[in-house]
């Protein structure tokens, strides 16, 4: 299951990201805010989004605190929302930010604690599926052009998608995508995981064959937690019961550790679109790459989860257009 390689990356030494601009989604918590905060005190202008103004706020102010100097502006995004998404991306692309190039999107955001009962998007998609996957395949496809000119520039211009681990335990084949036939809390969460992963490996074959010079590429934190997460006001503030249950379990990791495989992903030089990162030892531990889940490989579930998410939301994504504007 894991193919280690580039065992020397040292997650505390990466390289300089001076003059580089990624936008992080779900940055105000969690692996998004400490991916972002690896990425600020690498040197990158970083654009931290979410949808609350106020936890946006806090978490701008306490990456700033820790970081004296670091280089971070904050974008309200919605992944749930289709409307959020396009104006966010068209923020993005007007320029309205300190950087006029995008060298990078990590798409963070997502919903772990599911709903116990079926909930619905304001436009009628299934909450988790809509927030873990369908919004990022429309997020992705708005700033598709933007990274193809950074591109054409620069190398190591990345897409990169947060899997979990889950899809190796038993995914689901994902028929039913939005689960309107039968909705449990635990398939809403692998399911919507296993989708990411498809779309992840999905673009990169298709950017591939475009020749867009942009990588996708797939990355899981292990079982990253929150009570063995270092304590930022406004960010990570477990109680001290969480502390003491969270610090009983041998095989979890910290969320700033969990962060690293994301980055790395995000930042390596030697990492190759289509590939899949995680923890060295599954759970937790440095990032390796390792071997994809075996459903998200298979072609008929790649390009039927590609083709739902088509239909669901009307966008195809500008791969033709994306490979002029690299050229």
């Amino acid at each position: 299951m894991i193919q280690h390689g580039g065992d020397d990356w040292d997650p505390a030494a990466l390289p300089d990201l001076s003059g580089r601009m990624y936008l992080v989604t779900g940055a105000n918590a969690g692996l998004g805010f400490f991916a972002s905060e690896q990425l600020a005190a690498a040197g990158a202008h970083v654009v931290l989004s979410g949808r609350n103004p106020n936890r946006l706020a806090a978490a701008h102010d306490a990456l700033e605190a820790r970081n004296p100097g670091a280089s971070v502006e904050t974008l309200l995004l919605d992944v749930s929302n289709p409307g959020s998404i396009r104006a966010a991306a068209a923020s993005v692309r007007g320029g309205l930010f300190s950087r006029s190039r995008l060298d990078g999107v990590l798409l963070n955001a997502g919903i772990v604690h599911t709903p116990r009962r079926r909930e619905l998007t304001r436009d009628g998609r299934e909450l988790v599926f809509a927030t873990n996957a369908l919004g990022h395949f429309v997020l992705a496809a708005e700033l598709l052009t933007t990274l193809a000119k950074s591109a054409s520039r620069r190398q190591n211009t990345r897409i990169v998608w947060l899997g979990s681990m889950s899809t190796h335990l038993g995914a689901p084949e994902p028929t039913d995508i939005q689960l309107e036939n039968r909705y449990d809390a635990w398939q809403a969460y692998v399911q919507s995981k296993l989708v990411v992963h498809a779309l992840g490996l999905e673009a990169d074959a298709r950017l591939r064959e475009a020749g867009v010079p942009v990588d996708s590429v797939v990355a899981h934190p292990g079982y990253s937690i929150g009570g063995r997460t270092p304590r930022v006001h406004g960010v990570n503030e477990p109680s001290r019961w969480k502390r003491v249950r969270d610090g009983l379990q041998p095989f979890a990791q910290s969320k700033e550790r969990g962060a690293e495989s994301l980055v790395r992903a995000l930042v390596d030089p030697d990492v190759r679109g289509g590939e899949y990162w995680g923890p060295r030892f599954w759970t937790l531990g440095r990032p390796v790459r390792q071997r994809p889940s075996r459903r998200a490989l298979d072609q008929d579930v790649r390009t039927r989860v590609w083709q739902e998410c088509e239909r669901l939301t009307g966008i195809e994504w500008p791969f033709a257009r994306a490979a002029r504007a690299a050229r």
